[in-house]
């Protein structure tokens, strides 16, 4: 099979990402001797300067590591909770039925930051200083705009400069693609979490305390509670001082050799364990492509209408895991998989679907900082070391084009509050302290019992589908890491979205042009309705293993901006 580049191997160390500029930060990491911990964060922190309309520093990210030393396996949770101020009610009061997707209102607390300096502190050896330097440098000295970023500028010209002029002043005038752009707001504030580490004198850990005290105790925080109390959103600084990253175990299951790694069900990452486990009743080597595409897309619906009903933060609702993710219960599911297209959404174990509201009058959102619907997307890293450290990390939030940026610190607050529910009687439910049910969903892998695979994509509601289609190009088909990650891509969006206005699909597949017209034909008569979109348009997957001694990497090239390095 042609692939767009090879699948790399080597014996000391890979780092794949969705930008060459993250990638080649966190190899050089492992070059000056860091291991996978110090290079995600550096590639991470990378992600924030160069991809802002992606992720950004006030974002959050899922981490899912393998720790060599320790012989385990964990998650980091750096996604933030609601404001103490976010109720229902509060937002009723605006007239509002759905948590708008843009602005003030949709921010909680920036968990992307700490997250990135626990990983540091408790299973990386460098110091800040270490693995800020190619941030700092990239916001003060510049990077190579890539035309995403300068067309979502062009477009909301007008709304900065009306609306939002903290962000005008760094994004304006509209920036031509290819040039250098600086970022020197940001690069200030970096400089002074620096400044503010390099006060806890010469020890490691106390200038990472330090560095976070500083984001949220110190002038974060205020800058932070200054714009929102003035400018009508919700968010304080106590809420920053009261919120920390955690540790947690992963959610696992066993499938074809394999062992799975995901998030618990504050993200989506169990959708695609019971995905999984529903798969394993079909023999998917042997269905024609047809079969195959349709399979897995009414497996999918299954799996995603018991997101849409059941999953929430775990802190407050009991999600039943254990049941989800049976083979008991994937049996009495799989039944449920016909010849034909489902139309409906069926969540299984009495679970029942968010209401859906009619989105808010777009003038009340404006009102309060909220404008039109404007989605961001999402970035991603995996690396492996020589030590036999995984990593893998989906950064997002913080977009340039969702919240006014915060002024004086060069970035604006993330939207992620979009995701819960105004539904009292719904799991999602907006609540004080909770965490929002995200999107976000890296992956890690054994196989046959040895730590082997990290990977993960960008896409939102499609991230467990793109993701899942690779690992089964992979487990099922024997491709390569890059073979699997180019071939075509497909998913479903017969599932309500997470993002404001919360819409629904029923019936829709979309796939790559690369297909060709007899399956696309077959699906029609199944009863899909099939959305033809370009030849690489769908997934964002990259990789980074380890098996039998040799490192390999892989990377998608749609978008022509992720790339994977090793040696």
């Amino acid at each position: 099979m042609f692939t767009t580049r090879p699948e790399l191997r080597g014996t000391f160390g890979m780092v794949a990402s969705t930008h060459w500029l993250a990638s080649a930060a966190g190899m050089a990491v492992l070059e000056r001797g860091g291991n996978a911990f110090d290079a995600a964060v550096a590639a991470g922190l990378t992600l924030q300067v160069v991809e802002p309309h992606l992720n950004g520093p006030a974002g959050e990210v899922p981490i899912v590591l393998y720790d060599a030393a320790r012989d385990e396996v964990l998650v980091v949770c750096g996604q933030g909770t609601a404001p103490a101020a976010a109720t229902v009610e509060r937002f009723r009061e605006h007239g509002v039925e759905l948590v708008p997707g843009t602005g003030l209102l949709a921010a909680c607390v920036p968990g992307a930051f700490d997250a990135w300096m626990l990983l540091l502190r408790d299973f990386g050896t460098f110091a800040v200083r270490d693995v800020l330097e190619f941030a700092t440098g990239y916001a003060e000295r510049g990077y190579p705009l890539l035309p995403r970023i300068a067309d979502t500028i062009a477009r909301l010209e007008a709304v900065f400069r009306a609306e939002w002029p903290s962000s005008a002043e760094i994004y304006l005038p509209v920036p031509e693609a290819g040039r250098l752009f600086r970022n020197r707001d940001l690069a200030a504030t970096y400089r002074r979490v620096l400044a503010e580490a390099d006060a806890g004198g010469a020890a490691r850990e106390a200038q990472i305390e330090r560095a976070r005290d500083a984001w949220y105790r110190g002038f974060v925080a205020e800058a932070v509670d200054a714009f929102c109390a003035a400018a009508g959103g919700l968010l304080r600084g106590d809420d920053l001082a009261g919120w920390e990253a955690t540790v947690e175990p992963p959610v696992s299951l066993e499938y074809a050799g394999h062992t799975v790694f995901k998030p618990g069900p504050w993200s989506q990452g169990p959708v695609f364990l019971q995905q999984l486990v529903l798969l394993a009743g079909f023999d998917l080597a042997e269905l024609r492509p047809g079969e195959y595409v349709h399979t897995v897309v009414e497996c999918a619906k299954l799996a995603f209408a018991d997101r849409d009903a059941l999953y929430a933060d775990p802190a407050f609702v009991d999600v039943p895991l254990e049941r989800l993710l049976s083979s008991e219960y994937a049996g009495e599911r799989r039944a449920l998989v016909g010849e034909e297209a489902s139309g409906d959404l069926r969540p299984g174990l009495g679970g029942r679907l968010p209401k859906l509201d009619t989105p808010s009058d777009s003038l009340v959102l404006a009102a309060l900082g909220g404008g039109e619907p404007t989605r961001g997307d999402t970035c991603h890293v995996d690396v492996a070391d020589r030590h036999g450290n995984l990593v893998s990390a989906t950064p997002s939030g913080g977009w340039l084009q969702s919240s006014p940026v915060v002024p004086g610190l060069g970035f604006p607050l993330g939207t992620r509050a979009q995701m819960f529910s105004l539904d009292e009687t719904h799991p999602t439910r907006l609540e004080p302290g909770k965490r929002p049910r995200t999107t976000l969903s890296p992956s890690l892998a054994f196989r046959g019992g040895d730590p082997y695979l990290a990977f993960g994509t960008p896409g939102g509601d499609q991230q467990d589908q793109w993701s899942l289609t690779v690992f089964l190009e992979h487990v099922h088909l024997g491709r390569d890491l890059q073979a699997a990650i180019d071939a075509p891509a497909f998913h479903t969006n017969h599932l309500i979205s997470s993002f404001h206005p919360r819409t629904f699909e029923p019936r829709v597949v979309e796939l790559e042009r690369r297909f060709g017209p007899d399956l696309v034909e077959r699906l029609r008569e199944r009863g899909h309705d099939v959305r033809v979109v370009g030849d690489w348009a769908l997934g964002r997957v990259s990789a980074a293993g380890r098996e039998n001694g040799v490192l390999k990497a892989g990377a998608n090239p749609r978008g022509m901006q992720g790339y994977a390095v090793g040696r």
